[in-house]
């Protein structure tokens, strides 16, 4: 397979976006998808998040966005916002190709941790993560407050 993974550029953003409802849409949740590609734009030319994307004979097949965070614990963090392959690509090796990519960007950058959430009950993600040693926090709940009406 031809892969070729990189940085996103602004041109890949309506992909992105696409990849992210996919996976809205795959985690039941497709309604409370509420960012469009204007906002991912803007927020992309702001510097807000980051993505490397997994290019398949020149379609965005796969994502992960991120963007630079800190744990008063451990210091510099680097939050997985978003890693999603597109369906008929998954179970190729791609996911780990962009996983290992992460990881490479994210020691790059002096953090020293990477954090992100799985959904209880998508268990060939919770596999994919306990093969590559990722500890998997089951004590902390997610707590957040919407801005926006």
């Amino acid at each position: 397979m031809n892969l070729s993974i990189r940085q996103a550029t602004e041109q890949d953003i309506p992909a992105i976006h696409d990849l992210v409802v996919e996976l809205a849409v795959y985690e039941k949740a497709a309604d409370q998808v509420s960012a469009t590609v204007e906002d991912y734009v803007k927020d992309f030319s702001e510097n807000h998040f980051e993505c490397i994307v997994a290019v398949y004979e020149k379609e965005i097949i796969g994502i992960m966005l991120y963007y630079n965070t800190y744990s008063t614990w451990k210091g510099k963090m680097i939050y997985l916002e978003d890693f999603v392959i597109k369906e008929a690509y998954r179970h190729k090796g791609i996911g780990q190709q962009l996983f290992d990519e992460f990881l490479r960007i994210c020691k790059g950058k002096g953090a020293k941790m990477a954090k992100w959430q799985v959904l209880d009950w998508n268990i060939p993600a919770i596999r994919f993560y306990e093969k590559n040693k990722a500890l998997i926090e089951k004590n902390w709940w997610n707590v957040k407050v919407s801005l926006v009406k």
